[in-house]
């Protein structure tokens, strides 16, 4: 099979043609699957669902002297902080523990800063006439719509091979009404893509114009290979206390696809002195979170070693739900050259950039043969893809099974699609 673009118009009619009676046939199957969100799917979660079979006996409910039934400990139980600690590779005391959800003490961040303002804040958020934000795209729709709900003006930041254009960056944060940027530094959500050493100096010297200029560091796959060995990766904290910055970063993690997505734990770390700023506005809001499943976690997960042992089993039901995703693009895709992807070894997503100006159309024949994917665009601010290429697929809910079947319905809608923007 030759690339679309070199073929004649009739040729490609032809093409269209075949795909199209292939197309209505997998329609009159009535399928319906699913590769929008990044779910661990059913393998991953019997994996680990022996957690709640832990704290059987009395002494089981106590930590370090603390029972973790009481009230208490609202930072969380040390036990707990010294794990994420240990994972994140920075010290117990700049650990917040929560509950089940970063992306909650992420909001609760952002909304603090705008109702309070952030520790060197010359005021709060919300009576600044504009907050700008840095997003950058191909990334996670989630963080975005964070920033969009409190009215910040997002402005997107190309995604590299060695993470965000730093020459943007730091130019953008010339400009005081910048505040603040998303990163997910190691496998970005979708590209899968490891911040450099390079990028992650650069940003730990960034010299912001505003002096509450946030980085919002979402560690959410530091341990999560699916592909080789672990991947070591900096202590964002260390580096930017070292370039004089110690307060411009609040990194996050949790265990949402370690053990159980809606029964996790999650943390953020950050600066002493933001700990101190942070936990006086949250004492109004929160006696303590839920430190029963944190230490039903500690005592699951133990340490860092014990946990990455855990890690690769997880990879064992992941790598070949990635390896079907990715030889089916190389097999039916790659010789038409009608789209690239990205060819991660770690993280939950697979970003697959069709030729532009057809990424909603190739969404649209999805759902009509009964695949969802994450919408066309979601993955750049405001939900607007400039040249609607971009789409992200999430291999890890769908048995492999399921998955073949989706993956060959995409390939076939990515064809169609292609075709109809070259004519047909």
């Amino acid at each position: 099979m030759k690339p679309y673009a070199q073929m004649t118009k009739e040729e490609r009619s032809a093409e269209y043609a075949a795909l199209q009676k292939e197309f209505q046939n997998w329609k009159s199957r009535g399928l319906s699957l699913n590769m929008a969100r990044g779910k661990p799917g059913k393998a991953q979660l019997d994996l680990v669902s022996d957690i709640f079979g832990l704290m059987q006996k009395p002494e089981d409910y106590v930590s370090g002297g603390i029972d973790v039934r009481n009230y208490g400990e609202m930072a969380g139980l040390p036990a707990a902080k010294a794990l994420f600690a240990e994972i994140l590779d920075c010290k117990p005391e700049q650990v917040f523990v929560g509950g089940n959800a970063s992306l909650q003490l992420m909001f609760d961040t952002i909304s603090k800063a705008y109702t309070h303002g952030l520790l060197h804040s010359p005021r709060p958020w919300g009576r600044e006439e504009t907050v700008k934000w840095l997003c950058p795209a191909p990334g996670y729709d989630r963080h975005f719509k964070i920033t969009e709900f409190f009215g910040f003006e997002l402005i997107t930041v190309p995604m590299t091979e060695t993470g965000p254009d730093m020459d943007l960056v730091e130019e953008a944060v010339k400009d005081p009404a910048v505040k603040g940027i998303w990163c997910v530094p190691k496998y970005s959500n979708p590209d899968g893509v490891i911040y450099s050493e390079d990028t992650i100096q650069r940003f730990a010297n960034l010299n912001a114009a505003a002096p509450d200029f946030t980085i919002m560091w979402d560690n959410a796959y530091c341990i999560h290979e699916f592909k080789g060995d672990y991947v070591p990766f900096p202590d964002i904290l260390s580096l930017c206390a070292d370039a004089g910055h110690p307060d411009m970063v609040f990194e996050f993690a949790s265990t949402s696809k370690v053990t159980l997505p809606g029964a996790g734990v999650s943390c953020f770390a950050c600066s002493a002195a933001n700990m101190t700023h942070m936990t006086g506005l949250l004492t109004p809001q929160v006696i303590s979170f839920d430190k029963v499943n944190q230490q039903r976690h500690v005592l699951y997960l133990q340490n860092k070693a014990h946990t990455l042992e855990l890690m690769k089993k997880h990879a064992s039901i992941m790598g070949p739900k990635f390896r079907a995703v990715l030889n089916a693009l190389e097999k039916e895709i790659a010789p038409l050259d009608i789209a690239s992807w990205k060819r991660p070894k770690g993280g939950y997503f697979v970003s697959v950039n069709a030729m532009p100006g057809t990424a909603k159309r190739t969404w649209e024949l999805c759902r009509e043969a009964g695949v969802t994917l994450t919408g066309a665009g979601a993955t750049f601010p405001y939900g607007k893809d400039p040249q609607d290429r971009n789409i992200r697929l999430a291999p890890s809910l769908p048995p492999v099974e399921e998955l073949e079947q989706a993956i060959a319905i995409f390939c076939l809608c990515l064809k169609l699609s292609a075709l109809e923007k070259l004519g047909v």
